[in-house]
């Protein structure tokens, strides 16, 4: 199934809800909907996607990461990590001249 899904499940605790959000091999994004602050927190620290949004659902920002976790996808579009697919880190370490204190 590709394209917007909802579930709708009974849960009786915070922990089963985090467990039954989580069982799937899918992490593009997921929905909190919840009056309490902290327990907002709290689940979308622990729900295994790559947005989590809270009490909204498909809202994104040019400043924000997207992409998933797990066989949701590889990388991030959007926001500065975007840019790290098409970078490369190189370090250069040059002794000008200078005496080099290491190796002794």
């Amino acid at each position: 199934i590709f394209g917007p899904v909802i579930c709708v499940g009974k849960f009786e605790t915070e922990e089963e809800a985090i467990d039954l959000a989580n069982d799937t091999p899918y992490g593009l994004g997921a929905a909190i909907y919840s009056n309490d602050g902290g327990q907002c927190i709290r689940v979308s620290a622990r729900i295994d996607a790559g947005t989590v949004w809270i009490n909204q659902y498909g809202v994104l920002s040019n400043q924000s990461p997207f992409g998933g976790y797990k066989m949701s996808g590889i990388g991030r579009e959007l926001g500065s990590q975007a840019l790290s697919g098409y970078l490369e880190t190189k370090s250069v370490l040059w002794n000008v001249g200078e005496q080099a204190y290491w190796p002794l």
